[in-house]
């Protein structure tokens, strides 16, 4: 598969990057010379410093060879265009980016007229994500599969008594779920029964709906059990728009705080149910005078990572029960579990999620990027030609970094153990380290010399 990704920003390089690692031929085109510079460093693709949106440089690049453009750079606009000039001059499939509110009405429209087959927002797309996030009642972040019926959990064990010193094994209630990785002051472990669980780490837990419920009310007694009724969003962002937009349809009362006259002009025109305040977010005592500790939630998403920490982290100090930030810089992921903060979202990685979903297609369900990106959870429906058909686990002798997580048979989800065998047309969900994918790709090849791998580098109706 040849894909070409025109705008080499953070979403860009993150594609990318991914795609590397599934082996798909890269082509990355970007106009500054600096970002270009540092994509030959970092990744094995191919790059070519030129403006994207030129049509000679397209043809000139053989665009009709190509299986897919993504077009992400910093223009809706631009992407737009560029996706329109390439399905025109032969590419088979186009993705744009497309963050700005106004265009989120018309979007069938201009997918029909533009020759764009997907688009994707990332903005509106980790408003969606916190929403849920905010919701579902959990003081962690989850990530449903299987239609709901499974969900994989992670949350900071912190002083946790039923948690911290034990091996696990030794956990009590956790015959039906399964840790499949821990975030351990910035590295990722993968454990076995013998891991002895430390304060602080973060757990990654995997099991049906029902016993994840199980687990939340039993050992996260600090989370407020009633609705949630109040948010603060500090940052009239587009994802504060989109969020606050989001919120008061469920008659969830919102307090948006931004700094910018004119902004805040905008938004109260947009938001006619959410109180806008003019000013410094940054200021504690701006957010105590708008009773900052009756809030059930607050949520940082300004342009300022430091900021969006930094308040999430005074919220959690003042009492506020869920604090979540918007994240852009992927190395601060490192420490979002040292700060107590409940949740950090990179609007990227989400976007990237987004898309490698739509590209892998066929039988790839659903893809989650986590852990900053370092790992991943997939939802694979199992053909009846592939090889790990009629296998037990213990037989497929999967590496350390790959661990099947959940099978959904006939409707019923299993935690799997080494005995517990893979049928045609179940659903598994598969963790796996990013590093792990190819090795993950070669469990599925097919026996009758196509190769379900296909499936993952194939953008829908793409050959």
């Amino acid at each position: 598969m040849k894909v070409m990704i025109v705008g080499a920003g953070k979403l860009g390089y993150k594609l990318a990057e991914s795609m590397v690692l599934e082996d798909i031929d890269v082509t990355v085109v970007d106009n500054n010379p600096k970002v270009i510079d540092f994509v030959n460093e970092h990744l094995d693709v191919l790059t070519v410093l030129a403006n994207g949106i030129d049509i000679n440089i397209l043809r000139e690049l053989s665009i009709n060879q190509y299986n897919l453009l993504v077009a992400s750079t910093d223009s809706d606009e631009t992407n737009t265009l560029i996706c329109s000039l390439a399905k025109k001059l032969g590419c088979e499939k186009t993705i744009a980016r497309i963050r700005n509110p106004e265009y989120m009405q018309q979007l069938d429209f201009i997918k029909a007229e533009m020759g764009i087959d997907h688009i994707v927002n990332p903005d509106l797309s980790t408003a969606q994500a916190i929403e849920k996030y905010l919701l579902k009642n959990y003081n962690f972040y989850s990530g449903d599969f299987a239609s709901g019926k499974v969900q994989m959990i992670d949350f900071n064990i912190e002083h946790m008594k039923e948690f911290v010193g034990k091996k696990i094994m030794e956990l009590e209630d956790f015959d039906r779920l399964l840790i499949t990785a821990i975030s351990r002051d910035g590295d990722i472990i993968i454990p076995d029964g013998s891991t002895e669980l430390l304060a602080n780490d973060t757990i990654h837990v995997i099991g049906r709906n029902d016993d994840i419920n199980n687990l939340n009310n039993k050992f996260t007694q600090d989370i407020t059990k009633k609705e949630i009724e109040r948010v603060m969003i500090l940052g009239g962002s587009n994802i504060g728009l989109y969020l606050a937009q989001k919120l008061s349809k469920v008659n969830i009362s919102v307090t948006l705080v931004e700094k910018d006259k004119e902004r805040c002009q905008e938004l109260s025109e947009i938001l006619n149910d959410v109180l806008i305040i003019h000013g410094d977010g940054t200021d504690i005592h701006l957010l105590e005078e708008e009773r900052l500790n009756s809030m059930g939630a607050f949520v940082g998403v300004t342009g300022y990572d430091e900021e969006n920490l930094l308040m999430a982290l005074m919220a959690k100090q003042s009492g506020v029960p869920k604090t979540i930030s918007k994240i852009s810089r992927q190395n601060y992921t490192k420490i979002i579990d040292r700060l107590g903060i409940d949740a950090a979202l990179n609007p990227t990685v989400i976007a990237a999620s987004n898309i490698l979903k739509y590209i892998r297609g066929g039988k790839i369900v659903s893809v989650s990027l986590l852990i900053g990106g370092d790992g991943e959870v997939t939802e694979i429906i199992v053909g009846k030609d592939l090889p790990i058909v009629g296998k037990t686990l213990e037989e497929l002798k999967l590496p350390k970094g790959i661990i099947i997580g959940a099978i959904v048979h006939n409707g019923k989800v299993i935690i799997p153990n080494g005995k517990s065998i893979i049928h045609a047309n179940d659903r598994i969900v598969v963790f796996c380290l990013t590093e792990d994918l190819p090795t993950l790709k070669m469990f599925f090849k097919s026996n009758k010399g196509g190769v379900l791998s296909e499936l993952w580098n194939r953008a829908k109706g793409i050959r």
